[in-house]
């Protein structure tokens, strides 16, 4: 698959990186030639300096021959120009990224028009991975698949905790509730656990299943007053406010501390049920007479990675139940992890993820199973994709114990309808089944995982 890539920025950087380590075939364009010259050091890419709109600069990385072109440059107009030239120039598919509200809001139109395979928005991606850890302000991350009927929750085993000791079989018999562990970090070590795999403190468990089904399993865990009601946000960009929304909507109480008036000014009129405070977030006094104690959750999206995670170490001292932080710098993040800080979202790995689902499902169109949906866990360590089964094949209608997995890889959910299925080794696969399968090895195709 030949793909174009415009803008090294964050997103466009984090793309190149990972298409490149799949062996893709990469071209990359930006106006900035240190970067690009940082880039070829670093990868195994072509780059090509210039201008991503320029009908010669997107000739010259050979856009009309070009399976799926990418725009990431700094502004949307110039990446939804770049996209449409692209498809005149005939690329077959082409991806914009959006980040403004009202373009956003006529995507459809925008799509339509410009001939778009698709249209990323980092930001909104960002705050619906908040929303739906305050929606679960039990775990620390929530990826969900089939269309949100089935969750991918991140949760830590603490000291006080039931699980600690227990085996997976042991916990799967102790509960009767059909959830499946499958992913655990502990320390460095990441396990794909088998039902006599023990839970110790301080595990750090993904486990999946129907949100219905987690509910009670939190609720058997005793986490029954979890729920949160107050959330503070400390700072008023783009991810605050497609949150905001979100967390009004369902009755939650939103203040929002943001140190750009005319910013202020906008928020007041944008989310007029939301208190919104002129003010330095990172001032501890004003989070102090803005009441942190009585916040449920504290989110820190300030434009400064740095800032977010001393608020967030703040929040943590003033007792805050639940504490999000936004560090796109994929190094920080791992640092901040040992500080405890359970929850961590960055707008450019929720794009790249989104871009990258897109990616494997194009490369598998011509195959009999499609890759949906794809997201990375554990530092891009394991990989969950949900497959959908388009036709009859040599692993359908086998029962699941007749189909011999690879180590490292586990069918973790079935979706056949309506219903949601946690399988055991009678189950099968049908066609039209949506199977969300967990991998420590990069696979391209469904059959990869099997012996």
């Amino acid at each position: 698959m030949k793909i174009v890539i415009i803008g090294d920025g964050k997103v466009g950087h984090k793309l190149t990186t990972q298409l490149s380590e799949e062996n893709y075939d990469v071209v990359l364009i930006d106006q900035n030639e240190g970067k690009l010259k940082e880039a070829v050091n670093e990868l195994d890419i072509f780059c090509i300096t210039g201008n991503g709109a320029d009908v010669d600069v997107q000739r010259q990385a050979d856009v009309p021959h070009a399976d799926l072109v990418i725009a990431c440059a700094s502004t949307d107009e110039l990446n939804m120009l770049s996209c449409l030239l692209a498809k005149r120039l005939g690329a077959r598919h082409t991806i914009a990224r959006v980040r403004n509200p009202i373009y956003y809001r006529q995507i459809d139109l925008l799509k339509e028009d410009l001939h778009l395979s698709m249209a990323v928005n980092p930001e909104r991606a960002a705050a619906n991975e908040i929303a739906r850890v305050l929606l679960f302000p039990e775990t620390s991350k929530v990826e969900t698949f089939m269309k949100g009927r089935v969750e991918l929750v991140e949760f830590i085993v603490r000291e006080d905790s039931a699980l600690a000791g227990l085996s997976l079989a042991e916990v799967y018999r102790k509960f009767q509730i059909k959830i499946l562990v499958c992913a655990v970090k502990r320390g460095q070590k990441i396990y794909i656990p088998d039902g006599e795999f023990i839970l110790e403190k301080g595990d750090k468990m993904h486990i999946v299943a129907a949100h219905q089904d987690l509910k009670s399993f939190f609720r058997a865990l005793g986490h029954r007053n979890a729920k949160v009601k107050k959330v503070l946000i400390c700072g008023g960009g783009h991810v605050c406010f497609y949150l905001a929304m979100q967390l009004l909507q369902v009755g939650m109480q939103v203040k929002i501390i943001e140190q750009n008036m005319k910013r202020c000014e906008e928020l007041c009129e944008l989310l007029p049920k939301a208190t919104v405070i002129h003010g330095d977030a990172a001032n501890h006094d004003l989070l102090m007479e803005e009441g942190i104690h009585e916040a449920d959750a504290l989110i820190a999206l300030t434009g400064m990675d740095e800032e977010n995670i001393i608020m967030a170490l703040f929040a943590k001292l003033q007792g805050v139940n639940k504490i999000v932080a936004k560090v796109n710098e994929d190094s920080r993040a791992q640092m901040v992890e040992g500080l405890g800080i359970d929850s961590i979202v960055s707008a450019k790995s929720a794009t790249a993820d989104a871009i990258m689902s897109y990616v494997r499902a194009r490369n598998e169109s011509a195959s009999n199973v499609n890759v949906e949906s794809m997201y990375q866990l554990l530092g891009g360590k394991v990989e969950a994709l949900e497959f959908i089964i388009k036709c009859e094949c040599s692993f359908t209608n086998v029962p699941l114990r007749e189909l011999r997995t690879k180590k490292n890889n586990l069918i973790a959910c079935i979706g056949r309808k309506r219903r949601i299925i946690i399988p055991n080794g009678e189950d099968h696969l049908e066609v039209g089944d949506s199977v969300v399968v967990v991998t420590m090895d990069h696979i391209d195709k469904f059959s990869d995982i099997l012996e």
